[in-house]
């Protein structure tokens, strides 16, 4: 009789097993069909991620390369404004020059004319006054040579700064020409 009420306990528990296995079976299908969804949404956000973050570091190098190109440029924008600035004063200190020299000839042809008037007088006086003029006018010519020399100095200074500025402004159009290929080709591999 014990193994008949063992076995009918023993036949009620596989019917229990079974209705059990019956009732949450789609249950425990669907949640493992919803982990394995999971895991694969997971998996895909993960490899997301990991193209974002390459993404990032892509940009984040263009960036610092365009930051350190735009400083290369406005140290190019502030050498040309120096030259241009020395290439004025130059162009100042060249009339200033010219004024100056126009002066000692003027003076020149004075001391010329009053040259031609002293020989018509006195000899003795006139070479007198003829060494006093020889020396003046040894002397503003020395002053007028120096001026001319100084004068073209200046102008080659002058054409040498010119073509500073004119390199320098062709070195920043091409650093800006860069500059803009680059920002449209890491705006084309970014989109």
């Amino acid at each position: 009789m014990n193994d008949t009420l063992a076995l009918n306990k023993l036949e009620k528990l596989i019917e229990i097993e079974t209705q059990l296995r019956e009732e949450y079976q789609q249950q425990l299908d669907a949640k493992d069909a919803s982990i394995t969804q999971l895991s694969q949404d997971k998996t895909a956000l993960e490899v997301r991620a990991n193209e974002l973050e390459k993404t990032i570091a892509t940009q984040l190098t263009t960036i610092t390369e365009m930051s350190g190109k735009s400083q290369d440029v406005q140290a190019l924008e502030q050498r040309n404004r120096e030259l241009h600035n020395r290439s004025e004063n130059m162009k100042e200190e060249v009339a200033t020059v010219k004024s100056r020299l126009k002066t000692l000839q003027k003076d020149l042809a004075e001391e010329r004319t009053e040259l031609a008037e002293l020989k018509k007088y006195d000899p003795q006086r006139l070479r007198k006054n003829l060494d006093g003029a020889k020396r003046k006018l040894a002397d503003k010519t020395n002053a007028a040579d120096k001026l001319q020399k100084s004068l073209s100095e200046a102008r080659a200074e002058k054409a040498q700064l010119e073509q500073k500025v004119k390199d320098l402004e062709a070195q920043l159009e091409t650093a800006t020409a860069q500059r803009d290929d680059q920002t449209e080709d890491s705006e084309q591999a970014a989109a």
